[in-house]
């Protein structure tokens, strides 16, 4: 077997201690290394930065605030999502990973994306902001106030609102649109909302009754701390979903006073006339009135006008 000093000077040439010199001097005139070694000089030596070179040519070989990094998917660092720091440990320089600025901004957009929950609702309207709302007609100004009255009310308080909105308008008015830029800005603010699509929701609740799920979802969405019912009255109800599900679910946040809003074509009394006729063609006008009670103390009316914003695309 060979000694390992005669290995040592086979291995260890000329041109390999020349390009060991040439990575030293380049590792070594690295501003940020440079910087790190002046302010613990009085805690490395050179016998140190020798033993540490592999670490500091590691750390110089990697991109450092997002410089060269176009997005998170593209990032060029060993971790992806994370940059290396320089630290002392143990009489040696070595690496401590910290999570980089665009993996911070990625974790704070999952943080936000999970604070909403949607059921049935479309994508575009879950992608909403309020600075995506066309102002040309006045009555989304008042709309957009409201909601920001709410949000300003939360920032100031620090408690939510027990009262929401009831928006009602036309088809295509904005709505929808509405519901999810509020939801996006209550999660920007770490609040939790579940956002639903009334009448696929109450079809999902009819099948949930086969797979025993219907206990679990009333009372994921009667609990939701903010809760968005939207396009209520958009079909005719059963006299079990208007009763057992929709007024269940209104009840109980009308007494946690827990804030809830809706949308609707129908303004209070048109909802109130068609929650009174079931699928069956029944008339019970003491039931429809029984939940636009709970409607009616949960929320304050925004009429919302203007164009059809469909109409638009």
């Amino acid at each position: 077997m060979e000694r390992i000093n005669e290995t040592l000077k086979r291995v260890i040439t000329p041109e390999f201690s020349s390009r060991l010199d040439d990575m030293k001097r380049e590792v070594l005139e690295n501003p940020d290394i440079q910087k790190f070694l002046e302010e613990n000089a009085a805690n490395i030596s050179k016998k140190i930065v020798d033993r540490s070179l592999s670490k500091l040519y590691e750390y110089k070989s990697q991109t450092h605030h997002c410089e060269s990094c176009q997005s998170l998917e593209l990032c060029t660092n060993y971790m992806k999502g994370y940059e290396p720091k320089l630290v002392l440990d143990r009489n040696l320089i070595a690496l401590e990973y910290v999570r980089c600025n665009r993996g911070v901004m990625e974790d704070e957009r999952r943080k936000v994306t999970s604070m909403i929950d949607s059921i049935h609702m479309p994508k575009e309207v879950m992608e909403a902001h309020l600075a995506g709302v066309d102002l040309e007609d006045g009555s989304r100004v008042v709309a957009v106030r409201a909601a920001k009255d709410f949000l300003n009310e939360w920032e100031r308080t620090n408690v939510l609102p027990s009262k929401g909105l009831y928006i009602y308008g036309k088809f295509g008015v904005g709505k929808s649109y509405l519901l999810g830029a509020l939801a996006n800005e209550l999660a920007a603010r770490h609040i939790h909302s579940v956002v639903v699509y009334v009448p696929e929701f109450l079809r999902e609740m009819k099948q949930a009754i086969q797979d025993q799920s219907l206990a679990e979802k009333i009372e994921f969405v009667k609990r939701a701390p903010v809760l968005m019912l939207d396009d209520i009255g958009a079909e005719t109800m059963s006299s079990w979903t208007r009763d057992e599900i929709l007024g269940t679910i209104l009840h109980y946040r009308m007494s946690e006073q827990l804030p809830t809003f809706l949308t609707s074509n129908f303004n209070y009394d048109e909802l109130e006339h068609h929650l009174s006729f079931t699928q069956r063609g029944e008339k019970e006008v003491v039931k429809a009135g029984r939940i636009m009670e709970r409607i009616r103390a949960l929320t304050i009316p925004i009429s919302l006008q203007g164009k059809n914003w469909r109409d638009k695309k």
